[in-house]
């Protein structure tokens, strides 16, 4: 445990959250000193606890998603469920939320009653589609939202269907942008009990916070457009010039050598040389100085044109090559190049380690108690090293009685059931 002193130290947030968008979010917050405290339903608990369970009853995933956070057990359909859960949002800062739009006001705790309860609360929502739109009532996951994003349409090789990442991209950079947006409406509130709303806001007849509603101090995550906001030019290109990107498999479109290559002993390589002087140095390292000196590849553009033949003179050079030969060769040259790492080398790194990304923590399974297991680091990194990992992600309710001993209420009767839609927007 640290006793440092941590950024959000003193901030309390609400997190309503299942899967992986919210939770996302309320880690980050959860990790840089937030009191975070998790709602789940009694008796299963977020559904993610079972996600790529390998043994017990709560995966490594949950445990990774939901560290630094407490659990507590409401069932938010109940009378006492929904009175716990507006004890709790009368003492806290930002309630994070990812259920359909619309459950929230169904089961009488929307954002008028929150208001009401709490008139400085900021709330975060997260959603396929968004609060508002024709497609807002829609359920989604973010595999489909990947897909409206645009962002689906350019993974994976151009002769074969979209593919997605190895990981929830989608549900991780919407919780990325849902945290941003909760420091964000903390920092105008900061600013408007310092300043004044008149003064923090010059020429705005009303600020974010203060005398606005909580539509104001509202930050609405859709899904589609967390993914839509890293497409870089991807509209504007098809805008100004009717430029439609295609798949492009390992490389990056218009820009060449850019890609990864397969190396003696079944490990590849990244090789990133589309920079002018960097590919005349690529191409000397790669014993190729008649491609250094071709006229028609000195700009990327004639590069671009010629990357299959690029690609085939890298690779056929990478593949006598173990990698480590391949990157320190490069490294020498001043090419950038990397490994394509596995989970077992990213244990082994010595980079994360001095820099604290690996840390080794006993978890449960819930049935056993597993020593000495890898996690990763906290992000960003403020000072030199990753902040030490609090704990990781609790038992289900182990926060329960503690939580509502100092709300002054009594445990509801837990009949195991509890909500089966916390949540489908995630």
């Amino acid at each position: 445990m640290t006793t440092r002193r941590l950024p959000l130290d003193g901030v309390r947030v609400l997190e309503l959250g299942n899967y992986i968008a919210a939770p996302t979010a309320g880690r980050m917050l959860a990790d840089f000193g937030a009191e975070v405290i998790k709602v789940e339903r009694p008796g299963t608990g977020d559904e993610l606890r079972n996600w790529r369970l390998a043994a017990g009853t709560t995966s490594m995933l949950y445990r990774t998603i939901n560290r630094n956070k407490k659990s507590v057990t409401l069932d938010l359909r109940t009378e006492a469920g929904r009175e716990a859960v507006l004890e709790l949002v009368r003492r806290s800062d930002i309630v994070l939320e990812n259920f359909r739009p619309g459950t929230l006001e169904k089961w009488g705790i929307g954002p008028d009653v929150l208001e009401e309860v709490n008139p400085e609360l900021i709330l975060v929502r997260i959603s396929a589609f968004g609060q508002t739109g024709p497609l807002s009532a829609r359920p989604g996951f973010a595999a489909v939202a990947e897909g409206y994003s645009g962002f689906r349409e350019l993974v994976g090789d151009p002769d074969r269907p979209p593919v997605r990442v190895g990981v929830s991209i989608g549900d991780s950079i919407a919780g990325m942008q849902a945290a941003f947006g909760a420091v964000m409406m903390l920092f105008d509130r900061q600013q408007q009990r310092i300043h004044g709303a008149a003064e923090a806001v010059v020429g705005s007849e009303t600020g974010f916070e203060g005398e606005g509603p909580l539509a104001d101090r509202t930050v609405d995550v859709a899904l589609n457009e967390a993914m839509f906001s890293v497409m870089e030019s991807l509209v504007p290109d098809y805008s100004a010039f009717g430029e439609v990107r295609t798949r492009t498999g390992g490389r990056m479109e218009g820009i060449a050598p850019s890609n990864g290559y397969l190396c003696a002993g079944g490990k590849s390589v990244v090789i990133a040389g589309n920079g002018d002087g960097i590919f005349t140095r690529l191409m000397a390292a790669i014993d190729r100085p008649d491609l250094g000196a071709d006229p028609d590849l000195q700009t990327n553009a004639g590069r671009w044109a010629r990357r299959d033949e690029l690609d085939e003179a890298i690779g056929a050079w990478c593949a006598t090559r173990e990698v480590d030969d391949v990157v320190a060769v490069l490294d020498a040259a001043g090419v950038p190049a990397g490994p394509i790492y596995t989970a077992e080398d990213l244990v082994a790194d010595d980079q994360l380690r001095a820099r604290g990304m690996i840390q080794h923590l006993d978890v449960s399974t819930g049935e056993e108690t597993l020593t000495d297991v890898a996690f990763p680091g906290i992000t960003p990194v403020i000072g030199t090293a990753s902040l030490p990992i609090d704990h990781l992600g609790p038992d289900l309710g182990e926060h329960t009685d503690e939580v509502l001993a100092w709300l002054g209420l009594n445990r509801p009767d837990d009949d195991g059931g509890g909500t089966t839609e916390q949540t489908d927007a995630d």
